[in-house]
């Protein structure tokens, strides 16, 4: 923004109004955790992209149209990494939806943050307000991890994949100078 790029900042879950309403019952422990109820997997999936569908129809899109950049924390690979390969949610049920939602849109550019998962362990334990994806098992994080890393290998588009085991200001300057050498081409 500081160098006057038509930039659009936004995030996932969430973007909207709407979406960020979405993102609340998805990251709250909605039920409690002496609860026997759960929603299922397929329930909670559904949500991820019941949200991604009001912030693609109400802002993506409509930034896209402007030739605007859109910058996303988190998008499609997180879907996969955490649903599919994480929770053990059908692909075809999300690549349809994806398919019906996105249409033809796909990020340019992917960066995907690893990290030594006993320190980010720790710095979850450290967190004051924990969302429900903050209590899961370090084991559920490892093939997380290892799915992100599997989908920037196999996949066409552009990834940078960063260690960012340290979390030190370091990586933003990468993150940018790599994305502002992309954009300058």
């Amino acid at each position: 923004k500081k160098r006057k790029l038509p930039v659009v900042l936004t995030r996932e879950p969430g973007g909207t109004k709407s979406a960020e309403k979405i993102r609340n019952v998805i990251l709250q422990d909605y039920f409690g955790s002496d609860s026997k109820e759960k929603f299922s997997k397929y329930t909670d999936t559904l949500l991820y992209l019941a949200a991604r569908n009001e912030h693609v129809q109400n802002i993506i899109k409509p930034a896209l149209s402007k030739n605007r950049i859109v910058i996303c924390d988190r998008f499609t690979d997180s879907t996969l990494a955490y649903q599919v390969f994480g929770k053990g949610v059908s692909k075809a049920l999300v690549d349809s939806v994806h398919k019906f939602i996105l249409g033809n849109i796909k990020p340019d550019l992917t960066f995907v943050l690893t990290a030594n998962i006993k320190k980010a362990m720790k710095r979850l334990k450290k967190r004051r307000f924990k969302n429900r994806y903050d209590k899961f098992s370090s084991n559920f994080y490892n093939k997380v991890q290892k799915a992100f890393i599997k989908i920037s290998k196999s996949n066409k588009r552009k990834y940078i994949v960063i260690d960012n085991s340290n979390d030190t200001p370091q990586v933003e300057k990468i993150i940018f100078d790599k994305f502002m050498k992309l954009l300058t081409k």
